[in-house]
């Protein structure tokens, strides 16, 4: 593989329902636990959804005040996850020009539309905050962190819903690969929690409205699984041309191999079996692998009856049942456009360290579901390459392939 083909990951952030770093987050995948946790009291009035994995840590703590009086949540998660990502890459020395920066989002300010609305119904138009459209704008997360590291190369926003993280990875990588880029920052962030929300996702049936036990309410897979738990959270890589990153001598946690981008074009919600199919042959054919050099897979499996199945039948079409499979959001539940970018740390980590984390909540296989899911205790063995998938409404199909350092 060319200089330009071969992209390698070198640093990596996080912040999410198990934890406000990739460390913590990682150990408590292995330690099988759970984000999951009661809705707000202030906000149960009226809602038929009773959980949501909500972060253990306000964000605006992890940052200057000023600086965060003019974030966004999701810009927030954005830049604490990028700073972190940073670091650990070594803060590459690399040209401005040569530096880009790709951070998708699902509803990006969502928070600060109905925040600034409400103010505006209650208090008129002039009390509205003078930073209400760059907090609101989807593509306020990777500006800002464009801004922050100096990245002239570039300030990409895919909105592609729950595919949107995993999108910036693969648009990242195809930045790399056509020259325009030496290194890209590259993930998803999400924060949306709020009764608005919550209540529009719970009317379309896409949330499980059990709450007897939280933590046990997430269980992809699972005979018993009745919808997702919504969730937010932030996930960042750093992505660098081959060259570039052995020339400074730089840690690496593995390659980005291969990834393919897939739209169903059949329904605006349901997933697409045949869809995910063309993403995981593709993303192969990208990483020039074969289906028996795949394997781990890092499910998107949300937890909804319809949307497990569907993958389960798209990976053992396109990969057969030997790959060993985890579903990671029974732990963090659904972070949306976070989901990808924290799903491919995941599969990165479980390479580097060759173990995979079992699936929380999973009592019961499906016994349509004919794949080789990790349940009760984490699974350990030597594995090359993984594939991580993410697939969003709207059609959107997207899997990467990841490669062992």
């Amino acid at each position: 593989m060319s200089d330009l083909g071969e992209v390698l990951v070198t640093g990596l952030g996080a912040i999410t329902p198990l934890g406000a770093d990739t460390a913590t987050t990682w150990a408590a995948m292995l330690a099988g636990a759970s984000g999951v946790g009661p809705i707000d009291d202030r906000w149960k009035a009226g809602l038929p959804v009773g959980v949501a994995a909500a972060l253990p840590v306000d964000p605006a703590t992890l940052l200057a005040r000023v600086e965060a009086r003019k974030l966004d949540r999701c810009e927030q998660l954005a830049m604490i996850g990028s700073r972190e990502a940073w670091r650990d890459a070594g803060a590459p020395a690399v040209a401005p020009e040569r530096l880009a920066v790709v951070i998708g989002t699902g509803t990006g300010g969502v928070l600060t539309t109905l925040g600034q609305d409400d103010t505006f119904e209650e208090s008129g138009a002039r009390r509205l905050s003078p930073y209400a459209v760059p907090m609101l704008m989807p593509n306020g997360p990777a500006a800002w962190v464009s801004m922050e590291l100096g990245a002239r190369g570039g300030a990409r926003t895919p909105v592609s819903a729950c595919a949107s993280g995993a999108e910036a990875i693969a648009m990242g990588l195809d930045l790399i690969r056509a020259g325009r880029a030496d290194v890209v920052v590259a993930g998803g962030t999400e924060a949306c929690l709020h009764p608005f929300t919550i209540a529009a996702f719970a009317q379309m049936k896409a949330l499980s409205t059990e709450d007897k036990d939280p933590a046990a309410v997430s269980r992809p897979f699972d005979t018993d699984r009745s919808g997702f738990v919504m969730g937010e959270g932030a996930g960042v890589l750093v992505l660098e041309r081959a060259g570039f990153a052995r020339a400074r001598r730089a840690r690496v946690y593995g390659s980005v191999a291969g990834a393919a981008v897939t739209s169903s074009a059949d329904h605006i919600t349901a997933s697409d079996v045949a869809g995910q199919v063309r993403a995981i042959e593709s993303a192969l054919r990208d990483a020039e692998l074969a289906p028996a050099d795949i394997g781990v897979v890092h499910a998107h499996a949300t937890s909804t009856p319809s949307g497990d199945l569907a993958e389960a039948q798209a990976v053992a079409t396109a990969l057969g049942t030997r790959p060993v499979v985890t579903a990671t959001k029974s732990m963090t539940g659904h972070m949306l456009g976070a989901s990808g970018a924290v799903g491919a740390i995941a599969t990165l980590l479980a390479l580097r360290d060759g173990t995979v984390p079992a699936t929380r909540n999973l009592d019961r296989l499906d016994p349509a579901v004919t794949l080789d899911v990790v349940a009760g205790e984490n699974r350990t063995g030597s594995w090359d390459a993984a594939l991580a998938n993410s697939f969003g409404f709207g059609g959107h199909n997207v899997s990467l392939v990841l490669a062992r350092a």
